[in-house]
């Protein structure tokens, strides 16, 4: 045990131990009632790395005394999900729990991969646990996720850190034994990004590198030790929240000098291209939009064609999308119109839909006059009529505003040879 890393050795065996996640595991939540009276449903934790998911199953394995079965997203099949199954069944004794089938990163599962699993879970053969650090929403199929709750896990919080701080100096099997003062902790905080293993794992750098009796720990000696350590970039830590702003920044602020330098930066450290190539179809939308529709087919065309063609010569396809959007012309009037008018859906309600906007499929609908007044717009010249299309309550509201850059500028004379002082 002694050779564990830190971190697997405080991994805590019970809900009592568990840091951090009150929201669903504290006393009285939702989650750890359902614990506590020994049957749960399937169910995902979505969640930032290093916030206890693992941990977690793992718990609730041991809680339920069920047989606990683990598959990687990463290294297994469908041919490796239907062997599980089968052990599953043969383990599951009448009116006993179900085994718990967990699957780490499950949205790194494929479509066949998700679906060999449905007919389990629907049934009860197997609880499924998955874990993911993806919106489920976007990267589970529709038919599991209506079979499985979702739980959102939050990063830990610095009275949460500073509990684990404590508890692996004054606990932990080896550092117990050392003279370990915590004397500045702002930085191993602020590095570790709300992640427990991170955070455990910097402690365990920062001691190991220490001869004295007495070990302190500085925020000097911290950044000092992370600097010296060559895998100091952690996908999940501040770090790369903060060079991913940076990369996102610069694309922004039309530098593609200052782009491609951060997308080496997160090359080099190993970051996941997928991850990236998200982030530039993001930006394509929401920085340059309008200004220069393209960017978001190329952006898209990017993310494709990193599954087709791996590592390493994505980064080529990364590095041509990152100059383009850096030195496309800027704007975010969709983002900005999308927000208005979500601020406005949220001011007033669902508002009823005009009565010429409704559809029509029966006969007392049309009775009721749905779609009676509806001026269909290609009937008429220049495929356009001057009718409403919004709630009377809302009818002066604007949400696009066109801008300053010729594509848009295009756009909005076509908007105003089209409906005049509107736009």
């Amino acid at each position: 045990m002694m050779n564990q890393p830190l971190a697997e050795r405080l991994r805590p065996r019970t809900l009592d131990d568990y840091i951090g996640q009150k929201h669903l595991v504290g006393q009285g939540a939702v989650l750890r009632k359902m614990i506590d009276a020994g049957r749960v449903p399937s169910f995902i934790l979505w969640g930032p790395p290093g916030v206890g998911k693992t941990t977690l199953a793992q718990i609730i394995s041991n809680k339920l005394e069920a047989p606990f079965y683990t598959l990687s997203a990463i290294s297994s099949g469908v041919k490796d999900v239907r062997e599980v199954i089968e052990k599953a069944k043969s383990n599951r004794f009448f009116n006993t729990v179900s085994p718990i089938l967990f699957i780490d990163e499950i949205h790194r599962f494929s479509k066949s991969q998700q679906d060999s699993l449905l007919n389990a879970v629907e049934t009860g053969v197997v609880t499924l646990i998955g874990a993911t650090t993806e919106n489920p929403s976007f990267e589970v199929i529709r038919p599991l996720l209506s079979r499985c709750q979702v739980y959102v896990l939050k990063s830990l919080d610095k009275d949460d850190l500073l509990t684990l701080l404590n508890k692996a100096v004054k606990e932990d099997i080896v550092l117990k034994d050392k003279n370990i003062e915590l004397k500045e902790t702002d930085a191993i905080l602020r590095y570790s990004g709300g992640d427990a293993r991170k955070l455990l794992n910097i402690l365990e750098l920062v001691v190991s590198a220490e001869e004295t009796e007495t070990i302190e720990i500085t925020d000097e000696k911290v950044v000092e030790r992370l600097q010296e350590n060559p895998a100091a970039y952690d996908k999940g830590g501040e770090m790369h929240y903060d060079i991913i702003s940076a990369f996102i920044k610069s694309i922004r602020g039309s530098d593609p000098d200052g782009a491609i330098y951060w997308l080496a930066r997160m090359v080099a450290g190993g970051e996941d291209p997928e991850f990236i190539a998200r982030r530039l179809v993001i930006s394509a939308s929401e920085d340059i939009g309008l200004a220069n529709p393209n960017a978001l087919l190329l952006a898209n065309a990017c993310f494709d064609a990193l599954e087709k063609i791996g590592w390493p010569e994505g980064r080529i396809i990364l590095a041509e999308t990152t100059v383009y959007l850096a030195c496309s012309p800027k704007s975010n009037s969709a983002y900005m119109a999308i927000n208005d008018a979500l601020a406005l859906v949220e001011k007033t309600g669902n508002l009823p839909v005009p009565l010429h906007l409704r559809n029509a499929p029966t006969a007392l609908m049309k009775e009721l006059d749905y779609g009676k007044e509806y001026k269909y717009a290609h009937d008429y010249k220049g495929n356009f009529v001057n009718q409403e299309y919004l709630p009377k309550e809302v009818l002066n509201q604007r949400f696009w505003k066109g801008q300053s850059n010729p594509a848009e500028q295009k756009l909005v004379e076509h908007m105003k040879r089209l409906w005049g002082d509107r736009f």
